[in-house]
């Protein structure tokens, strides 16, 4: 699963602009409240010396005059904020973005969008320092250093992309052209070439795996330029009976095809031209996304949550959990489990597999709006076709676990149903984060789980449903103050960690009990109760991880409880939290 970036949309900040300018000429427009024709203000009637105009700053504007107005303000972009977008941020920024920060109207509000936009591009949020935002100045110094080449280094191709997507994982560097061995996928032969470099990336996000990008220096003179066709390092091409390729030396094409075909590549006939002919879209699409500043993976669900647009078909119903698990003083685990049923999901049938997929976009706000952090993911449900009917009540479950300082967020969380564009659903709710004081016995959420694993060594603290050493995939109630369901035949797994334990000054231990207990809420009788010392789980911590699996087999269906009591004899100090549960 995968994460993405913090974003504010350029067409809420175009708004918020839009609105902003229609303030200002609110403001300094001075209006005049007419007196009805032929009355004075005592009452008397009298014919009107003057007609009143009406006034000219009411008025709707032509086109002529909305498009100078539009242009008087990109001409205030002045100073630094011009040496911003034109040369700082020229390879990441949005169109959106670009269009919302030259509509805006004062020095104020592009400050503040300037802070907006780093932000959003920052992959630690809780970080006062932003890894991004420094990295990106480094590669322009970088830039500047190496490619420079009777212009800066950040205005070349090789710029471009070093700012843009970083340092490359490879690069097969020709810095003198020369004696060149064609491939055969580029016509096979033997050549001589320009200066030229292939710069390989293993993947980059929104354009692929093993990505080849080429840069020619034909003019010899340092400055390299990316280009589509491949044929163009070729010194020799236009030189008669020079450099040929394969079938050329054998008498099957002739150097003049090269020029013939029409297309993004001059290679000439070729064992492999066929194949390069149905790839020249591929390779122009490419090129177009490499240009192209980086963009939300969904941009269509970020609508939806930016601007509150209205569903305009069936509601996508969904189900949200939220749990907290202290990770330091200052941070806390905010593990967010997202339940989807598989009858609201549209499949597509092909190959006898029924296949559904549902992509999702999340992000936490602060209470100043600003976007804190932002996710996206794409989930994919397969059943056998003949067995689609009978899993028509089954879940899926997807998990995304963020790490927040305490107080007070927003979450919203927008998903779609690909095979049915229509189908969105969307969840908005407030999460008060706990802060966990020192002083004061405390305790994670208390999770109720259907499934709890140990992981291996090497999975500790990472992966999907990992907290710590355990794998645990919570359930998910169907609705606010809704218990959750097990079945009969299912383990009841609950888990919880405690913290702030009391430690004795003599033994260096802690010296609190735990008690476990599973009420039934029809008659308030305690079924099971145990108890254990936190002495024997981890005699030396002032934090044990409590985990317990019960079978429910011997229980009747209704409505249950478990409860945790924990009672710190050091301390003195008392907790208890409890979770209730429904068995069917």
């Amino acid at each position: 699963m995968s994460t993405s970036r913090t974003l504010v949309t350029g067409s809420a900040l175009f708004l918020m602009a839009l609105m902003g300018a229609v303030a200002v000429s609110a403001q300094t427009a001075t209006s005049t409240q007419a007196t009805p024709a032929g009355q004075t203000t005592d009452g008397v009637n009298q014919i009107p010396a003057t007609v009143e105009k009406p006034d000219p700053l009411k008025r709707k504007l032509s086109d002529q005059e909305r498009f100078k107005q539009q242009k008087a303000l990109r001409g205030e972009l002045h100073g630094e904020y011009k040496k911003w977008v034109d040369e700082d941020v020229r390879w990441i920024i949005t169109d959106q973005e670009l269009q919302a920060f030259k509509s805006l109207s004062n020095d104020e509000e592009r400050d503040q969008f300037i802070e907006q936009f780093w932000l959003r591009r920052n992959p630690n949020p809780d970080s006062p320092e932003n890894e991004y935002r420094e990295e990106h100045y480094q590669r322009i110094a970088y830039a500047n250093e190496h490619y420079a080449a009777g212009k800066p280094g950040w205005r070349t191709d090789r710029g471009h992309i070093y700012i843009a997507y970083g340092k490359p994982d490879s690069i097969d560097s020709h810095p003198s052209g020369g004696n060149y061995e064609r491939p055969m996928d580029e016509g096979g032969g033997n050549t001589s070439t320009f200066p030229f470099e292939t710069w390989h990336y293993r993947y980059l996000a929104g354009i692929g795996d093993n990505i080849d990008i080429e840069f020619v220096d034909t003019c010899m003179c340092g400055d390299y330029h990316m280009t589509i066709d491949r044929s163009e390092k070729d010194a020799l091409k236009h030189v008669p009976g020079a450099g040929q390729t394969l079938y050329e030396q054998q008498g099957q094409a002739k150097q003049a095809d090269r020029f013939a075909g029409g297309g993004l590549e001059q290679l000439g006939t070729g064992p492999m031209s066929s194949s390069n002919q149905s790839k020249q879209f591929d390779r122009l699409d490419r090129f177009a996304k490499l240009m192209a500043p980086p963009e939300i993976k969904f941009k269509d669900l970020e609508a939806f949550m930016a601007t509150s647009k209205i569903l305009t078909g069936p509601p996508f119903l969904f189900d949200v959990r939220t749990d907290y698990v202290k990770v330091t003083n200052d941070t806390v685990l905010v593990p967010l489990t997202l339940q989807i049923r598989n009858r609201d999901i549209t499949f597509n049938n092909k190959d006898g597999v029924a296949t559904g997929t549902v992509n999702i976009l999340g992000r936490v706000s602060n209470l100043n709006h600003k976007p804190i952090q932002t996710f996206e993911d794409t989930v994919n449900v397969q059943v056998p076709s003949e067995l689609l009917a009978r899993t028509q009540n089954n879940v899926s479950v997807y998990w995304k676990s963020l790490p927040l300082r305490p107080g007070l967020y927003k979450v919203d969380i927008v998903i779609k149903d690909v095979n049915n564009q229509d189908h969105v659903g969307r969840w908005q709710r407030s999460v008060n984060v706990p802060k966990y004081d020192d002083d004061r016995l405390a305790a994670s959420s208390l999770i109720l789980a259907d499934q709890m694993e140990r992981v291996p060594s090497k999975d500790i603290g990472a992966g999907n449903f990992v907290i710590g050493n355990t794998r645990l995939r919570p359930r998910v109630p169907t609705g606010v103050s809704v218990p959750v369901t097990f079945h009969r035949g299912q383990n009841l797994n609950f888990w919880m960690q405690v913290y702030n334990l009391g430690i004795d000054e003599k033994s260096k231990q802690n010296g609190a009990t735990i008690d476990y207990e599973i009420t039934d809420l029809s008659n308030n009788k305690v079924l099971l109760q145990t108890q254990e010392l936190t002495s024997k789980l981890s005699p030396n911590s002032d934090q044990v991880t409590l985990e317990r699996s019960v079978p429910l087999a011997s229980l009747q269906p209704g409505k249950y409880q478990v409860t945790i009591k924990v009672n710190d004899g050091i301390t003195k100090q008392q907790i208890a939290e409890s979770a209730p549960f429904v068995v069917d």
